[in-house]
């Protein structure tokens, strides 16, 4: 795949929110949703601490007793790698789409809460007694909606209710008029 440049790589929209308040289910979601739509979605997820390989199988024992910087896992249907990212740290959001996600037509993000795309807060009041972003700090300009059980609060952006059935519908419309038309 070719390195693209800032202005060539696709739209990204961050599911954000605090630790279980449904930001699986919102992404699972809206990536189907907009699949269905034909749209080319990829995702990334976010994550601490995770393996892919497990202890004992041939890609574990290449990187944990061969010593392998990388191992990469090639199959008729899959890719995926393991291992360091190198010494610059924890690559950026943008950096992974550039890298891996560039020919989508939209990525769907999990998590990367700190990164400056565009977003959709999940915040559930009866998990967390606040929002990761407050109302006043809002960006209209970078976030698309709240998902929410607190519509009381003065979000200067859609506030969509967790629980209903065309949650998916309304996201990908949002996401859709903003990022892709």
């Amino acid at each position: 795949m070719t390195s693209v440049s800032e202005s060539e790589l696709p739209p990204i929209v961050a599911i954000v929110g605090n630790k279980k308040s449904g930001k699986t289910t919102v992404a699972v979601g809206l990536i189907g949703e907009l699949s269905a739509r034909g749209h080319r979605v990829m995702s990334v997820k976010h994550g601490h601490h995770f393996r892919l390989d497990r202890e004992g199988t041939d890609s574990w024992r290449h990187r944990h007793e061969g010593g392998a910087h990388r191992v990469v896992l090639a199959g008729p249907d899959e890719v995926a790698m393991t291992g360091a990212w190198g010494d610059a740290g924890e690559p950026s959001l943008r950096e992974i789409v550039r890298r891996y996600l560039s020919d989508a037509e939209i990525v769907v993000a999990e998590g990367f809460r700190r990164e400056n795309v565009h977003r959709i807060e999940i915040y559930r009041s009866d998990i967390h007694s606040e929002p990761i972003t407050s109302p006043a700090d809002v960006d209209p300009d970078r976030q698309l909606a709240v998902v929410t059980d607190r519509d009381d609060l003065p979000w200067p952006v859609r506030v969509l209710d967790p629980d209903r059935p065309d949650l998916a519908a309304r996201l990908a419309d949002l996401v859709q008029g903003r990022l892709l038309d």
